[in-house]
């Protein structure tokens, strides 16, 4: 677990060093605590549903050039998704993961000063950026994922929609004793199609925001399949409604929907559909 501690450390550090630069000369910026619960969730390999909850720390902020996106996920199981060496127990020694995703975006109309727009598209640009993640299961997992590619930013009349068609090259870990297998593994390099979205609207009286993000992910050898992953959220700024302060705590409720986790194929719990209880606090 102290391991696990230093790592979580080390790539949050890291993202935010990179991120520094930038945010220090934010236009804008928004920062969450947030908590999702759920009972419906999966994991490869196990036929039981998995309980979690879901601790983030988000981050988001924009400069004249381009602007920056910085995720922490802190994902803790029940005995269902054990940690190594509780599998087969009667114990209650869930599995805790760490999750990181960075990206930093580039709006190249910015940066050469030109009018890049057409259709509803009103700005394109460039996306790079990170994923990483470590969990205390006996399969061990360690991603480690570099991804760019182009952005078409859409013209909405409130918040955002982005779409990405990035390239992606990832290395993870497999420990698999029954078969004497622990190894680092990289797999062949594969696209990931991304359409995020942030949208604010009134429903009658009530202040609201339909978001979240969708994947399609080609397969990356080795036996793996594509893969699609939609995690959405639809919620209520409860800040405004009880204490007339917008965008400081918001409630709602989210969906996962997963097919093919991790590009399997073949195996009992690959197929996620999720509902989930959602909170975030902004400061």
């Amino acid at each position: 677990m102290k391991q696990m501690s230093k790592r979580i450390l080390t790539v949050s550090a890291l993202a935010m060093a990179v991120a520094a630069p930038s945010v220090s000369a934010a236009n804008w910026s928004d920062t969450f605590v947030g908590y999702r619960y759920g009972t419906q969730f999966t994991e490869p390999t196990i036929d039981k549903k998995v309980k979690k909850h879901v601790l983030s720390l988000t981050h988001a902020s924009g400069y004249d050039y381009g602007q920056n996106f910085f995720n922490v996920d802190l994902l803790q199981s029940d005995s269902n998704d054990p940690a190594a060496g509780d599998e087969g127990n009667d114990g209650d020694k869930g599995a805790f993961e760490a999750y990181v995703t960075y990206r930093h975006q580039l709006h190249l109309g910015k940066i050469f000063n030109t009018d890049l727009s057409f259709g509803p598209v009103k700005e394109v640009g460039l996306t790079a950026g990170f994923d990483l993640n470590t969990k205390n299961t006996t399969f061990a997992p360690r991603k480690q994922m570099l991804v760019v590619g182009p952005t078409l930013k859409f013209d909405v009349p409130k918040g955002f929609v982005d779409f990405s068609v990035l390239y992606a090259h990832e290395r993870n870990h497999k420990n698999i004793p029954a078969i004497n297998v622990n190894e680092d593994v990289t797999f062949n390099d594969y696209t990931i199609y991304n359409l995020t979205w942030g949208v604010p609207f009134d429903l009658g009286p009530v202040p609201m925001k339909f978001q979240g993000f969708g994947n399609y992910i080609t397969p990356k050898g080795l036996g793996m399949t594509d893969e699609t992953l939609v995690r959405t959220n639809l919620m209520v700024d409860v800040g405004q409604l009880a204490f007339n302060k917008s965008n400081t705590v918001w409630a709602g409720v989210g969906y996962e929907y997963w097919r093919n986790k991790f590009g399997n194929q073949d195996k009992v719990g690959i197929d996620t559909d999720a509902v989930t209880a959602n909170l975030e606090w902004h400061f």
